[in-house]
C-alpha cells in the first residue's frame, strides 16, 4: 500500500530524473569547469556529521558532477567508447537499484537471472554459440571479461596451472591489443614477461606470420604457448585482426582462441556489418562489452565460452553458507569470477526489447555513416587519415597537433581518435574542430 515511505522515494526519483533531464538539456560544454581543489573545497562542508536533507542532497550532487566531469551524454561528445545512454536503459538501471537482487545465487534471483539467460542468447547466437550449452555471463565490463578468458585458457592448456604451475606460459596479442592484457598476466600470476605482443602489417592487424615464428620461438626455448588473442576493433585504430586464419592456426597448433571484441564486435547485430567478424564464431571465448557501442549505461560487459568445463575448474567453488543449489539453473558464483553480483543483465534487455535487433543494427550502421561524414569534414579541413577503419572510428592527425604519445611513436604519429556515437552526433560533425 501506498504510504509517506513510498511517496518520498517517488518524489526523490521524480527529483533525480528531472537533474538527468535538465543537465542532459542544459550542459554547456563537454569538459569539466571546475579544478580538482576547486571540487574538493566543495566537498570540504561534508563532515557528516550532521545529516544532511536528499531535497538538498541531489540538486548539489548533479551541480558537482556538471562542474568536474567529462559529460558523455553531450552532444559534441565524439567518444564512442564512453557512450551516450538510451533513455530506457537508465530507466532500466534505476529499477536495478530499487529492486536489488543480489545474483550470485540463483535460488535468489530466477526472476533476474532468466532476464540476463534470455539476453545472452541472443549474442550467443549471434556468435555461433549454443545457448544453455556454452558459457555466458555478464561482466562488470572488457577487463573482467578478458581476465576470464586468459583464465579459462590457462586452466584448459597449461598443465598444473591450478596447481601454481606458472612457468614458460605465453599469451600472443596484437602490439595494439588492449592494455588489459598486461595487467592480465600479473593478476593471473603469470609474470609480464608471459604477454608477448605480436607485430602488426600495414593495416594494424595482427600479422600471422610473425605469430607463427613467435610461437615456434618460444617453443623452441621450452616455453609454453597457451593463448592466442585476436581483436574485433583495436582501441587506438579500429582495426579487426585476420581472425579466420588466427583461428586456423590456433587449431593447428592446440592454442585457446580468445577473441577481445569488446567495443567493435557489438556491430554483430547488423547485418550489413557481421561479415568483417568472419572467424569469430570459431573463437574458444569472446569477449563483448554493451556499455560501449550499444550505448547502455556502466558497466556491461559479456563473456562467452565454448567450454563449460574449463569456466567451472576456474572459478568453481563449495561454500556451505550458500543456499543448496538448484539443477534447473547454475550458481553464477560458481562458474563466473564475481561472487557478489549486480543485476546488469537488465539495460542490456531492456535496449533489445525497447529498440528491437533492427534498431540497434541501425543506430550501429547510422554511427559508421557519421564517421565517413566526419572523415570526408577533417580532410577538406587539412587533416589526414592515419588509419581506415571499417568501424565507426576516425583516426586523425595534423602538423601541430599536442597530444600525449606512447614510448617509442614519433611525433609524426600522434592522432585523435574520434567516434559518432549517437543521433545528435550530426550536428556535432557539422561543426567540426580541432580541441
Amino acid at each position: 500500500m501506498a504510504g509517506p515511505v513510498s511517496d518520498f522515494h517517488a518524489s526523490l526519483l521524480h527529483l533525480a530524473a528531472g537533474l538527468i533531464e535538465q543537465h542532459r538539456a542544459t550542459a554547456p560544454n563537454v569538459l569539466p569547469r571546475a579544478s580538482v581543489a576547486e571540487l574538493e573545497a566543495r566537498l570540504t562542508p561534508f563532515d557528516f556529521a550532521e545529516p544532511t536533507q536528499a531535497e538538498e542532497l541531489l540538486p548539489w550532487i548533479a551541480e558537482h558532477l556538471q562542474l568536474g566531469n567529462v559529460h558523455t551524454t553531450h552532444p559534441r561528445y565524439f567518444g564512442l567508447f564512453n557512450p551516450s545512454t538510451h533513455p530506457i536503459t537508465v530507466a532500466a538501471d534505476a529499477m536495478v537499484a530499487g529492486f536489488n537482487p543480489q545474483l550470485a545465487a540463483a535460488s535468489h534471483a530466477f526472476g533476474a537471472l532468466t532476464i540476463e539467460r534470455h539476453t545472452l542468447a541472443v549474442f550467443q547466437r549471434l556468435l555461433g554459440h549454443t545457448p544453455g550449452a556454452d558459457v555466458a555471463n555478464f561482466t562488470s565490463g572488457g577487463a573482467e571479461a578478458n581476465h576470464s578468458g586468459v583464465l579459462a585458457a590457462a586452466i584448459s592448456r597449461l598443465q598444473g596451472f591450478a596447481d601454481g604451475e606458472t612457468q614458460g606460459a605465453r599469451c600472443y596479442v596484437s602490439e595494439h591489443a588492449h592494455d588489459s592484457f598486461a595487467k592480465i598476466v600479473k593478476f593471473c600470476g603469470l609474470g609480464r614477461e608471459a604477454l608477448v605482443r605480436v607485430p602488426t602489417d600495414s593495416d594494424r592487424r595482427m600479422d600471422v606470420e610473425a605469430l607463427r615464428n613467435a610461437v615456434d620461438h618460444d617453443r623452441a626455448r621450452g616455453l609454453r604457448p597457451f593463448i592466442v588473442v585476436g581483436t574485433a576493433g583495436t582501441t587506438a585504430f579500429g582495426a579487426i585482426d585476420p581472425l579466420p586464419d588466427l583461428a586456423s592456426f590456433c587449431a593447428a597448433e592446440d592454442l585457446w582462441f580468445h577473441v577481445d571484441a569488446a567495443w567493435g564486435g557489438a556491430g554483430i547485430v547488423s547485418p550489413r556489418l557481421e561479415p568483417l567478424f568472419e572467424g569469430i564464431e570459431r573463437a574458444d571465448s569472446v569477449t563483448l562489452d554493451a556499455h560501449k557501442w550499444l550505448s547502455v549505461p556502466m558497466g556491461a560487459g559479456m563473456f562467452f565460452c565454448r567450454h563449460a568445463e574449463a569456466c567451472q575448474e576456474a572459478f568453481g567453488v563449495d561454500a556451505v553458507y550458500m543456499p543448496p543449489r538448484r539443477a534447473e539453473m547454475p550458481d553464477p558464483y560458481t562458474s563466473t569470477m564475481q561472487w557478489s553480483r549486480r543485476f546488469i543483465g537488465l539495460k542490456v534487455f531492456s535496449a533489445l526489447a525497447n529498440l528491437g535487433l533492427r534498431g540497434l543494427a541501425e543506430h550501429i550502421e547510422r554511427q559508421c555513416a557519421l564517421a565517413d561524414r566526419l572523415e570526408h569534414l577533417a580532410l577538406e579541413r587539412g587533416y589526414r587519415v592515419e588509419a581506415h577503419s571499417p568501424l565507426a572510428l576516425v583516426v586523425l592527425t595534423k602538423p601541430g597537433l599536442a597530444f600525449r604519445t606512447k614510448p617509442g611513436w614519433s611525433a609524426s604519429t600522434r592522432t585523435t581518435t574520434l567516434g559518432c556515437r549517437s543521433s545528435r552526433s550530426e550536428e556535432g560533425a557539422r561543426g567540426f574542430e580541432p580541441a
